[in-house]
């Protein structure tokens, strides 16, 4: 009798594993802070463009705000379904239903057509005036068919409802185009002197981003928080290019959801892994999560922005990311964001 009751119990334990396993989101990588002015607020942070490492970006902000903060950070990752590796702009998502309980959605995404019960998460969440926080490709984060039920959402959306989509009407501005030469030219981050006093910008100095400028002219009611100037090269050092004038490069806006409540809103034009090794870029966007959550008192010039575990981040490019990486390959404080030994892509050649 005891040893049918322990054969019973094992194999109880057996499908309890298993149902765990099972129930696994295969996109999905948490970040559980164990105290801290964040305990007990949830961001969610989506990595899904192809280019400028996204999938590097979000973790290694969501490890500060987790580990520094308190706050719990799910980043979800477009994937390869047949693999369940990282693939960098895959529409393939899973799991968007954790914005139900978020206090903050941090986006990095590029011409993405999503599920529509994925996508309905996005807008669910939208709809309830919830911050945002957008940073470079997401300006054109989403590119759907006409016929699709979400397909406002899209860049070019023409229609006057909500011309410009997801990234004018949200972030404030749509896919305009490079300004300047993208990897042959960075940019310094030349901050407004009226906006000084915002708390976004609090202990921010000498930004500076690899990633090239965007065109942009921010919908009417953003405020610019810096302008990006355009340097001749890739050093910090290098002089600015003498034809360009300085162009928007973060601003903060409000947004309203379909009720008319406002939405606290941060869109930056960089953002890119590289972008992040630079310290006043990456407190810029680390304070910007406090203030998205109307957490501006707890910003301070000097808060803690130390990166948390190694971090390896590749130069942007297309195809150029870390291959054979899995999310869960990510979690914990102390796993490399990414391994060096995982591969690297190469640039797709022209056609």
């Amino acid at each position: 009798m005891l040893k049918s009751l322990m054969l019973a119990a094992a194999c109880l334990s057996c499908l309890m594993v298993t149902a765990v396993i099972a129930d696994e989101n295969p996109c999905r990588v948490v970040y559980e802070g164990e105290s801290g002015i964040g305990k007990g607020k949830h961001i969610v942070w989506l990595a899904g463009d192809h280019e400028y490492r996204g999938e590097e970006s979000l973790p290694a902000m969501a490890r500060i705000m987790a580990k520094h903060y308190g706050f719990k950070c799910t980043v979800l990752f477009s994937i390869d379904p047949e693999t369940g590796f990282i693939q960098p702009g895959s529409s393939h998502i899973e799991g968007l239903n954790v914005l139900k309980d978020a206090d903050l959605m941090v986006v990095f995404l590029r011409f993405q057509d999503f599920a529509e019960d994925e996508m309905q998460h996005i807008q669910d969440y939208l709809d309830t005036g919830r911050p945002v926080i957008g940073l470079r490709t997401s300006t054109h984060a989403f590119k759907m068919p006409k016929d699709r039920k979400f397909a406002k959402h899209s860049y070019n959306y023409p229609g006057e409802d909500f011309k410009g989509g997801f990234g004018r009407q949200i972030l404030g501005e749509t896919w305009v185009g490079h300004y300047g030469r993208n990897h042959v030219t960075s940019a310094a981050f030349r901050l407004q002197e009226d906006m000084a006093n915002h708390p976004i910008l609090r202990g921010v100095k000498d930004a500076w981003v690899q990633s090239g400028a965007y065109n942009a002219d921010p919908i009417e009611g953003s405020q610019i928080l810096a302008n990006s100037e355009v340097l001749e090269s890739m050093s910090p050092d290098a002089k600015p290019s003498p034809d360009k004038e300085q162009m928007p490069a973060a601003w903060v806006r409000m947004y309203k959801n379909k009720s008319g409540k406002p939405g606290r809103v941060f869109n930056s034009t960089h953002g890119a892994s590289e972008d992040i090794t630079n310290e006043g870029f990456r407190r810029m966007c680390i304070n910007a999560c406090f203030w998205c959550m109307g957490m501006e008192d707890t910003i301070k010039p000097n808060n803690n922005i130390s990166f948390v575990g190694p971090y390896n981040p590749v130069t942007f490019s297309f195809g150029g990311y870390r291959k054979g990486v899995k999310p869960k390959d990510l979690a914990g404080w102390d796993t490399p964001i990414m391994s060096k030994d995982a591969p690297v892509g190469k640039r797709p050649k022209k056609k």
